[in-house]
């Protein structure tokens, strides 16, 4: 029986290195995004649509240990919640994944540099910084098992909300003054929409760690 559990708590600690290996892989390919828009660098945006392959190959992995632990120990309690937990925040990070590659195929889609001006005005290079440090707290709180910061990620999801809230007013206001870049600027205003969704996924991240940790189901409540 001994051996059996300490199996299941290495297979459990494996399962959280891989996922924290997802997210490094997940944060890089969005701050590469964040690059190749401000330098309208095509390579590393090629770069971040090349290495997508990766990140989905990573999610296949870590479903499939989930599937074999639930195979081969049946979990129960926080065991059973933790690779639930773990099965879902992999979904979500697959998800960033995907938007930090859309990203990067609007950057490769556009010929020149994008207007300083418009990067300024569309708060699109705060909201990445935003949704970085989100994903960074969302790691820790994961990797050393705090809701007390799990918890401080709704709260300032609700800023990326409000720049998205703001964004078409403000690029519209832009366009009108700069009608030559009006292609740049609905691909700046899908971006926003794109990063909008990345706070989402955070948020999710983290009501997967308190309902691991806790035992609290947090969907469809306010979160405390």
């Amino acid at each position: 029986m001994t051996t059996t559990h300490s199996h299941l708590d290495e297979e459990l600690q494996l399962l959280k290195t891989d996922t924290l290996n997802m997210w490094k892989l997940v944060r890089q390919q969005l701050s590469k995004g964040k690059e190749a828009l401000v330098h309208h660098d095509k390579d590393l945006a090629r770069q971040v649509v090349a290495v997508e392959r990766r990140v989905n190959a990573y999610e296949l992995k870590i479903d499939r240990d989930c599937e074999n632990i639930f195979a081969l120990f049946t979990p129960v309690a926080i065991d059973l919640r933790f690779v639930l937990a773990a099965l879902k925040i992999n979904s979500n990070l697959e998800r960033i994944g995907d938007i930090a590659e859309g990203i990067a195929r609007f950057v490769i889609d556009i010929d020149k540099s994008f207007d300083p001006e418009l990067l300024k005005v569309s708060r699109i290079v705060e909201m990445f910084e935003l949704s970085d440090a989100m994903l960074i707290d969302a790691s820790k709180a994961y990797e050393k098992e705090d809701t007390k910061l799990a918890r401080t990620l709704f709260k300032r999801d609700e800023k990326l909300d409000e720049i998205n809230g703001n964004a078409s007013h403000v690029i519209t206001d832009y366009i009108k003054t700069h009608p030559e870049n009006i292609r740049e600027s609905l691909h700046i205003l899908s971006m926003i929409r794109k990063l909008e969704r990345v706070g989402d996924q955070t948020k999710n991240i983290a009501e997967e760690i308190i309902f691991y940790l806790e035992a609290k189901v947090l969907k469809h409540k306010d979160p405390i």
